[in-house]
């Protein structure tokens, strides 16, 4: 005599999907800051900035606490990045241009890297700094 069979009852398994779901978190989470053109600097505050304008891919400078020039994300001495900026102007003649400068940087500095930029020929040259009433 045989006994009766039970039918299986499909069950969905959803673990690998949490999963994958947590390591795709994780990687954004990792991510998400490195997206920030431009190399890290604690920029300066300002009470009423402009709005960004979000159609432009600006060419970002950043001037770094240490005195560090950066193109992107790429580090150069100063006379690389004038090169580097000079190329950019001639293959882009209205590339805008984004200049993040550390907050502890004299602005003696700052002000000589924004002039050797309006030199070469930039239509526009952002200062770019973080919004007081954000903070």
């Amino acid at each position: 005599m045989s006994t009766p069979r039970r039918s299986l009852t499909p069950e969905m398994n959803v673990t690998p999907l949490v999963d994958v779901v947590l390591v795709l978190l994780i990687i954004f989470m990792v991510v998400t800051p490195q997206i920030e053109s431009g190399a890290a600097v604690d920029l300066p505050t300002a009470t009423n900035p402009d709005q960004e304008n979000k159609e432009l891919t600006p060419t970002t400078v950043s001037l770094s606490a240490t005195g560090a020039f950066y193109l992107d994300r790429k580090e150069l001495q100063r006379d690389a990045l004038m090169a580097e900026l000079k190329a950019v102007r001639a293959k882009d003649p209205d590339s805008p241009v984004v200049l993040k400068a550390d907050r502890g940087v004299r602005y003696a500095e700052v002000r000589g890297l924004f002039k050797a930029m309006q030199e070469l020929g930039f239509p526009g040259i952002n200062l770019q700094v973080v919004d007081k009433k954000k903070n």
